[in-house]
């Protein structure tokens, strides 16, 4: 028995030196035990050949050189091939501290590379790197400040990024909840911008670089935008261009050159291991929260495709607003805003705020809507957009004349904006980006307000000083009549309204906008409202009784008229002079507004903000914006 168990403990010592862990230290050389004092022949025989086995095993891992040149696979088949090599996941033995550091280079099996990254994460390999805790905290709390409500939290953490599962629907992300609206509007308008313009490309990892676009915004259209039946999308078409948006948003926040994407620690590409986490506090975030940084798009691209699943779940909207704020860094952050002491989440609510809709829009945390910057006097300014961007951003609030929305997010390299109201975001888009181009007279008048609101210190009250005045004119080429600049600059201040008056009765020889012909160009286009909030409706035949209330989001296809440019005076004086002499022509009255067929509704003036005098009709329910 005694043989029998000193056997056992020679293989099994055999075996741990031939998996290579051996001390960090150089192990002190053996020396030989005094034989016992009546040692039979067959004992004496079974020690000296344990002897030689050990020594013959030290030999071994000397010749190795390394115990990380040893492994041990879990199968040992022939080698293959190689060029069909594949590595193996080893499972090393118990080894010190210092042994653990080192790389333990697997012999080949039939492992894949993808089968072998699974494994490591089920083994528990963590991927990403922790977020300080005093960044955690400072995270935390620009995003939700202190005392955030159970409520704001319970939104924000069970809302995924997931598509619509109704056919007519397919193409729009589905809100459960009310609060990260905004993130997902803005998520929605780039993934419609890579399914609408660019869905042939989507294999394209770079299809996301500005420089890929360049210049693609007149001619180019895909083969999908052609019509408009959503229900034929792919499910791969559309996880890419959902990674695509995703991609170019977190670049754009970056400046063009990282990218931060945040994931959950222990999450091996599911959803189930979400289930039961609670993230209430600055604690709880940095305990499972994981973050890595890319500087090539491909390689976002490739882990955001692989972590699709996570940004599906209920924690998907929060993580990419986190990866959002990280690719811009928590001090820009800061900077960007104009009062940084209040959360991005508002309260009481938790609505995403317009610093977040803009951050995703155009990289910055910007507070307002109009261009550049407004310079209040005394060293303090108020920080609008920027730059041009991609998708655009129009407001109800704007009809209510409570902002200015510049031109740069009213005009957009794509047709397709986000539409604010007081309570939620939603979705505007087209499928042909000539709704966006203008004739002569729509580009004089773009030029000419540019140049007023440049000139504009009110914070978009639509008035200038006379001096300001001054400098539009000779920067839009405009030479009024000498009495009527004088009736013009008598107020000391210049109003919009009056100077646009003043404009359609100066010829366009003079730089005006009069046009001889009465005729200023009337426009007729289709356009598309996307509401992601879920709603019920019935589902089968209700005559059968089949019929089902089912959720999904509410998509509305409207007719949009935009009539020339007549003014109100001229407008009374035509259909006056048309009713009494019946002199007038009629192919010039029907050009008028029909106001009377008009569809009202707050989407439509949303609409006009950016089409003045636009007139809409759609058949259905009403578009609803909130």
């Amino acid at each position: 028995m005694a043989d029998r168990e000193e056997d056992e403990e020679l293989q099994m010592a055999l075996r741990m030196s031939l998996q290579g862990s051996p001390p960090a230290q150089p192990e002190p050389k053996r020396s030989k035990p005094p034989p016992p004092a009546a040692e039979s022949p067959e004992a004496e025989a079974r020690r000296k050949q344990r002897e030689l086995m050990a020594a013959a095993a030290e030999k071994r891992l000397r010749a190795a050189g390394s115990p990380a040149a040893v492994s041990v696979s879990r199968s040992s088949p022939p080698p293959p091939p190689p060029q069909q090599q594949q590595l193996a996941v080893v499972e090393p033995p118990p080894a010190p501290e210092a042994a653990k550091e080192e790389k333990v280079e697997p012999e080949p099996t039939g492992v894949s590379m993808e089968e072998a990254k699974e494994v490591e994460v089920e083994e528990g390999e963590e991927e990403g790197e922790e977020l300080p805790p005093d960044v955690a905290e400072k995270l935390w709390a620009m995003v939700f400040g202190e005392g955030v409500s159970k409520a704001v939290l319970a939104q924000w953490s069970n809302q995924g990024i997931r598509f619509s599962s109704d056919p007519e629907t397919t193409m729009g992300l589905v809100q459960h909840e009310g609060g990260p609206c905004g993130v997902l509007a803005t998520v929605q308008a780039y993934v419609l911008k890579y399914l609408l313009f660019f869905s042939d490309d989507l294999s394209n990892p770079e299809v996301s670089n500005p420089l890929y676009t360049l210049g693609q915004r007149h001619f180019y259209q895909s083969s999908f935008a052609a019509g408009d039946d959503f229900s034929s999308l792919t499910d791969d078409r559309k996880t890419r261009a959902l990674v695509h948006a995703m991609v170019e948003i977190l670049f754009l926040c970056g400046t063009g050159k990282k990218a931060v994407v945040a994931s959950i620690a222990c999450v091996n590409r599911g959803k189930a291991v979400l289930e039961g986490l609670s993230v209430e506090s600055a604690m709880d975030l940095q305990k499972v929260l994981r973050t890595s940084t890319f500087t090539s798009r491909k390689d976002a691209f490739d882990t955001l495709l692989a972590n699709i699943p996570l940004f599906e779940s209920r924690l998907g909207a929060m993580l990419f607003l986190i990866s959002a704020l990280l690719s811009r860094g928590l001090e820009y952050i800061q900077a960007d805003r104009d009062d940084p002491s209040q959360p991005l989440v508002t309260a009481p609510f938790g609505h995403a705020s317009q610093e977040i809709v803009n951050l995703l829009l155009c990289g910055e945390a910007v507070p307002n809507v109009f261009d550049g910057k407004m310079d209040l006097g005394g060293g303090m300014s108020l920080k609008g957009m920027p730059n041009n961007v991609e998708v655009g951003f129009l407001t109800l609030l704007e009809s209510l004349n409570l902002c200015k929305v510049g031109q740069y997010l009213k005009c957009p390299k794509w047709p397709i904006w986000v539409v604010g109201s007081e309570s939620h975001y939603t979705v505007l888009f087209a499928l042909n980006p000539n709704v966006q181009e203008e004739n002569e007279l729509e580009e004089r008048e773009s030029r000419i307000r540019r140049a007023f609101d440049a000139q504009d210190q009110s914070g978009g009250g639509g008035f200038i000083s006379v001096e300001g005045f001054q400098q539009v004119l000779r920067d839009t080429d405009i030479n009024f009549p000498s009495d009527k600049l004088e009736d013009l600059c008598n107020a000391g201040i210049i109003v919009w309204s009056e100077f646009w008056q003043a404009l359609l009765q100066l010829d366009k020889r003079a730089g005006g906008m009069k046009d001889p012909t009465g005729l200023l160009g009337k426009k007729q286009f289709t356009i598309f409202h996307f509401n992601g909030i879920a709603k019920s409706v019935l589902n089968g035949n209700a005559s059968a009784g089949g019929s089902v209330p089912i959720q999904r989001p509410r998509l509305c296809q409207l007719n949009v008229t935009v009539p020339p440019r007549w003014t109100q005076d001229e407008y009374l004086a035509d259909v006056v002079s048309a009713s009494t002499s019946g002199s007038k022509d009629d192919s010039i009255l029907s050009l008028a507004p029909p106001v009377q067929t008009s569809q009202q509704a707050p989407l439509v003036d949303c609409i006009r903000t950016r089409w003045p005098r636009a007139v809409c009709s759609w058949s259905g329910d009403v578009p609803s914006i909130v």
